[in-house]
């Protein structure tokens, strides 16, 4: 790793980033609406993926992302959407940042479809019965739910997918040239002194095979 401080000399202002930028063009900030239209509602019926943003009381930043049949996002009226919360390996960063700052930003994606759909605003970890048995996606009623006020909704434009070519299947990286999941997290897990990679791909296919809803 280089000595050099990388962060010496960043820009500090949003000035400074204005001077190297220059000003948003005006259909971008247009654009960007505080409810859900029928448009909004259409993009978020039909991903099945979207990342999920957050922060805690201290600034550290995550983003993971959550999956489902499309739909399995519910539009809950115009001002609220509600993700409900699957079976995973109960790190709770997310809900835990939730709670912490009551903040949250989502970014839904369709397989093939360049342009994203973003939707920022206040956000809570719910259990509220009545709202847990509207989400069914994966046959039963989550423990909880994230439910985001959608305070800011844009539709973001294709060209990172354009330039990354992200569907395109001819411009995929070979599986062979991948370290594959198992591999990797043996490595973040220290090796052989935690758990042999043999028990890291077992305890993979156990977490596919009986704990993904």
């Amino acid at each position: 790793m280089s000595d050099e401080d990388l962060f010496q000399g960043a820009l500090g202002s949003e000035t400074e980033l204005r001077e190297l930028y220059g000003p948003a063009h005006p259909r971008a900030v247009r654009k960007q609406i505080d409810h859900l239209d029928d448009g909004a509602r259409q993009l978020i019926a039909l991903a099945p993926i979207v990342f999920v943003a957050s922060h805690d009381a201290a600034g550290a930043v995550d983003v993971s992302p959550r999956g489902g049949p499309p739909g399995f996002v519910t539009v809950l009226d115009d001002g609220h959407v509600a993700i409900p919360d699957a079976t995973g390996n109960r790190r709770i960063d997310t809900l835990r940042n939730v709670i912490a700052t009551g903040r949250a930003g989502l970014l839904f994606a369709i397989p093939g479809r360049g342009q994203t759909l973003r939707v920022n605003g206040r956000a809570c970890v719910s259990t509220r019965p009545r709202l847990l048995e509207r989400l069914t996606a994966v046959g039963k009623p989550p423990r909880s739910a994230l439910v985001v006020a959608a305070e800011e909704v844009l539709a973001h434009c294709p060209k990172a997918f354009i330039r990354s070519r992200l569907w395109e299947p001819q411009s995929w990286p070979d599986a062979a040239d991948q370290p594959t999941s198992a591999e990797i997290s043996h490595a973040h897990l220290g090796g052989d002194e935690f758990m042999t990679l043999a028990e890291v791909e077992q305890s993979e296919r156990d977490a596919l095979r009986y704990r993904l809803a």
